[in-house]
């Protein structure tokens, strides 16, 4: 059975990359694939985050990366794939992804979603707070794969903090202030 999962990807992070593992060991093929959507504007070119992934997923033999634009179903379609794989965060993202479930289950009956819960040490976790903590200097190392960290921090022409650390200064405690009552 093949299973889709589609994205942005931009950049892909260490949830999507265990979401991915996790898919690998239950479908025979899983094929990442990086949706071209004209409506964002991405911090990596398509090109580059087919590149970035090819890299990450070089230890999964089932796993494939590729890029389409129209409607995933479509795709799925196209690649004679069964499945469309997502992962859950929180209810929110429940909530968005069963519309789109229901939604893609109207364009075809032959396209089944599969959601697999995020693993708790990713929950927190996306591309959008990847780009955000690195705009502002904060080390992403633990959030996605060196490559991928190195590339970002070019973006943002910053070094890894990790690589070169921001000593912070401690802030001493407030004194106690004794008030003296007047009787």
């Amino acid at each position: 059975m093949i299973a889709i999962y589609p994205g942005s990807f931009d950049p892909i992070t260490l949830g999507h990359l265990d979401l991915i593992g996790r898919g690998s060991r239950l479908f025979e093929r899983v094929i990442v694939a990086v949706l071209r959507n004209p409506n964002k504007m991405p911090l990596f070119s398509v090109q580059q985050r087919l590149d970035q992934i090819s890299l990450s997923i070089q230890h999964l033999p089932n796993v494939e990366v590729d890029s389409f634009d129209g409607l995933t179903v479509n795709y799925a379609q196209m690649r004679q794939a069964q499945v469309l794989l997502r992962g859950l965060r929180a209810v929110s993202d429940f909530e968005v992804e069963l519309q789109m479930a229901h939604t893609n289950k109207t364009l075809s009956t032959q396209i089944e979603t599969v959601f697999f819960a995020t693993s708790n040490e990713y929950s927190f976790l996306s591309s959008s707070v990847v780009k955000e903590i690195a705009r502002f200097g904060g080390s992403i190392d633990h959030l996605v794969p060196p490559h991928i960290a190195l590339d970002i921090y070019q973006c943002y022409n910053h070094n890894s903090p990790m690589l070169n650390p921001i000593s912070t200064e401690a802030i001493p405690p407030l004194k106690s202030i004794s008030v003296e009552r007047e009787a």
